[in-house]
């Protein structure tokens, strides 16, 4: 997508993790901007460059929340801003609001999370059974698995750990009172 113009943001859960991805995009040549609370002061100028055509930003999930990001001449001509998740929150609300920073107001977008077994969620929820599955199936470790039943599995997922963080609220506000 970058090839095309399309510009891209990288959405990421920590800021360990997005300098993480950045040092790995320079090894590899991609101009890129890092938007974490590290980053802060310039916050406003690199949301605003978010949008153009080419660029590639990083972001935590916090950094740039209610800032529409908006597209350069020529950028919904190649597809809108594209969304990158570099893996599942333990929350979908945040999943969606990463999702929603792309087409707004009726511009074009797209979206794509990427996940691993290692994960965090993963580690809590599943990855035994699936990497039982891929092996019992012959798959590479690093083989995309594109599937509708994946993508049910990690919202249950995510469902039961905002089950179990709201069971643990519920019982500090019990003991609270």
């Amino acid at each position: 997508r970058h090839a095309t113009g399309q510009p891209v943001l990288v959405g990421t859960i920590s800021i360990e993790k997005s300098e993480m991805l950045s040092r790995q995009l320079e090894k590899r040549g991609i101009p890129h901007q890092v938007l974490n609370a590290k980053h802060h002061e310039r916050e406003a100028q690199i949301i605003a460059e978010a949008g153009q055509h080419g660029t590639v930003t990083i972001a935590t999930n916090m950094a740039g929340r209610g800032t529409d990001i908006v597209l350069g001449e020529g950028v919904a001509n190649v597809g809108g801003l594209h969304i990158l998740g570099t893996e599942r929150h333990e929350s979908r609300r945040i999943d969606n609001q990463l999702r929603g920073r792309s087409g707004r107001q009726g511009d074009p977008g797209s979206s794509q999370f990427y996940i691993a077994l290692e994960d965090d969620l993963m580690r809590i929820f599943g990855s035994d059974r699936m990497s039982g599955l891929m092996e019992r199936l012959g798959m590479d470790d690093d083989q995309p698995i594109e599937s509708p039943m994946l993508t049910r599995a990690i919202e249950n997922a995510q469902r039961r750990v905002e089950s179990r963080n709201f069971d643990t609220r519920k019982h500090v506000l019990e003991y609270d009172d």
